[in-house]
């Protein structure tokens, strides 16, 4: 089957936040957004048919986790993260951030140090402050265009705290760190005694020409110290349905951690969280290998276009995901400055460099997951706005 990832549709009036919360966080509604980072492509029709079969049972009653849905799972690790489990060593969540969440609190203490390679996803940086723990920044190096980690410096770092959250694939940089580089990570933080919490809700979504490696995957110490945590949401657009998983292979870290989830009654999903995900992970292989060709073209047009028009723009060009890395720091501006410019001026709704930690200053993360023309169309307002 054919997907046409140029369609474009009106996600107003849809309770989205992509939509309903531009004037909240940019001041206005009249930019494009290229902001928070779900798809503006169609969720594929497998997993709406899906939701719409389970709904015509007529019966939306309690639920929990079909032996289905546990076996599509568990198939889809296998295939496509090489790791072959049962599901006792898995349990489901309602989100990865509130998993993270749920780590913090279950294995740490106010005031234990968690430990973040920086720049990195905002909520990593809030979670921990938000339940009074201390946040340890390791500053990544960029290297030739993309992210590098600074191990000194994070081993360093890593002898006074409890805990790491491991982005990987990385966001906002799109790294797709290599075992090499995870089994560094492995050896300091087991060395450390530093839990490693690795986030893994972009693997999926790794583009062509690299290969996404799981972090439990790289060593026995990676194996025995950690808890991963997948998604299908951003592979397949469907957030809404708060659907995750997570992997735990250590027995001890396992039963103290499913021991605090099923504690909070967390272990019971929405009916459409199971179905949605059981459908995506038995149908969704053909319909990713389309989006990440359409991706990839997205990606590259960006480059092509911004060394034609924009050369002091640089990109970090991604490995894996939907979100490009945009280096402004040639422009000299401050980043009020900056974020003025592209919301005022442009138009353009980006995610502001410096959420991602005061490394990320200078710098502005952008989605391109949507039609060809809405990434055309960014890019010639910033040109525009640049020229007058």
């Amino acid at each position: 089957m054919y997907y046409n990832f140029d369609e474009e549709i009106d996600r107003t009036q849809s309770s989205c936040v992509k939509y309903e919360l531009l004037r909240a966080v940019f001041g206005r509604t009249d930019i494009l957004p290229m902001w928070i980072a779900d798809m503006d492509f169609k969720t594929p029709d497998f997993i709406l048919n899906a939701i719409k079969e389970r709904c015509s049972h007529g019966i939306l009653g309690y639920t929990c986790a079909p032996k289905t849905y546990k076996d599509a799972v568990l198939s889809w690790f296998e295939r496509r993260y090489r790791i072959k489990t049962t599901w006792e060593n898995m349990h489901f969540i309602p989100g990865i951030v509130q998993g993270i969440a749920f780590v913090i609190q279950a294995f740490t203490q106010p005031d234990d140090k968690i430990l973040l390679a920086t720049p990195i996803y905002p909520p990593f940086l809030n979670v921990p402050k938000n339940t009074g723990r201390i946040v340890v920044n390791s500053t990544l190096l960029l290297k030739n265009g993309h992210l590098e980690f600074d191990f000194q410096d994070l081993e360093a770092k890593a002898k006074e705290c409890k805990m790491m959250i491991l982005v990987n694939p990385h966001n906002p940089g799109g790294r797709v760190w290599t075992k090499e580089e995870l089994r560094q990570v492995a050896e300091i933080c087991f060395k450390h005694h530093v839990l490693v919490i690795s986030d893994e809700i972009h693997a999926d979504l790794t583009l062509p020409g690299f290969e996404h490696i799981s972090f439990s995957t790289v060593s026995p110490q990676a194996a025995d110290n950690s808890i991963t945590f997948f998604a299908p949401s951003k592979t397949f657009n469907m957030p809404g349905l708060a659907s995750s998983v997570c992997y735990v292979e250590n027995e001890n870290i396992r039963k103290q951690y499913f021991a605090y989830l099923d504690a909070n009654e967390l272990s019971l999903g929405n009916i459409f969280a199971f179905v949605g995900a059981e459908a995506a992970f038995r149908y969704g292989e053909p319909w990713l290998e389309q989006l990440l060709v359409y991706l990839q073209d997205n990606i590259n047009f960006v480059e092509q276009y911004l060394r034609e028009n924009l050369p002091s723009v640089k990109m970090i060009k991604p490995e894996a995901s939907f979100l490009i890395w945009l280096d402004f720091r040639q422009w000299a501006m401050s980043q009020t400055d900056l974020m003025r410019f592209l919301t005022d001026k442009a138009k353009v709704g980006f995610v502001n460099g410096t959420d991602y930690g005061i490394d990320g200053t200078g710098f502005m993360r952008m989605n391109i997951a949507c039609p060809r023309k809405i990434v055309q169309e960014a890019l010639e307002r910033i040109k525009k706005a640049a020229s007058l």
